[in-house]
């Protein structure tokens, strides 16, 4: 794997993890207006290329504010992105932060959000020196689940996401990854 300097780009054998931009506005509508992937995401979903627009500058800003890593997910020899990743809600020390992820259902069971995963917990642990990556998922998303147990995650049973009851916390320490 490779990392490219401070824009974050990643490549894994067969994806690219590259910087969302204006030119993504139809994908990030597709993706994160997908009704399988929001059936377990409580979140207001882009209706049109306007509010896709709206979030990707949104991201740009955060990310610009170093507050979030965000990649789009694609294969190496196409411009089309097919899911995305992110590392967010970096603690005060940056020692922890939260990694997220959608994959449009057409792209599941193929192996390619672990391949995304496996190279943002490198990215996360290695290049940026985290302690501790974290994630959240609606418990009735088993294909989230089997994933992050898979990559060496643990169940934090006694963590509740407050604000989301059917939401269980995960965790990964460096020392365990």
């Amino acid at each position: 794997m490779k990392i490219f300097n401070e824009n974050m780009k990643l490549e894994t054998e067969r994806l690219l993890l590259k910087e969302i931009n204006e030119g993504h506005t139809e994908d990030i509508l597709r993706i994160r207006s997908n009704k399988v992937i929001n059936q377990y995401v409580k979140r207001n979903s882009p209706k049109n290329n306007y509010d896709a627009l709206e979030f990707i500058l949104h991201i740009k800003r955060k990310t610009q504010e170093k507050e979030i890593i965000f990649w789009g997910i694609s294969y190496k020899n196409s411009s089309s992105l097919i899911g995305t990743i992110c590392l967010w809600n970096f603690s005060e020390d940056r020692k922890t932060a939260e990694v997220g992820y959608e994959l449009l259902p057409e792209y599941h069971r193929k192996g390619i959000m672990s391949e995304a995963l496996t190279a943002v917990l490198d990215c996360g642990f290695n290049e940026l020196q985290l302690k501790e990556i974290v994630a959240v998922t609606n418990r009735f998303n088993e294909n989230s689940g089997q994933l992050l147990l898979k990559h060496h995650f643990v169940l934090e049973e006694d963590k509740k996401d407050e604000d989301y009851p059917d939401n269980i916390i995960f965790s990964l320490k460096k020392a365990n990854y």
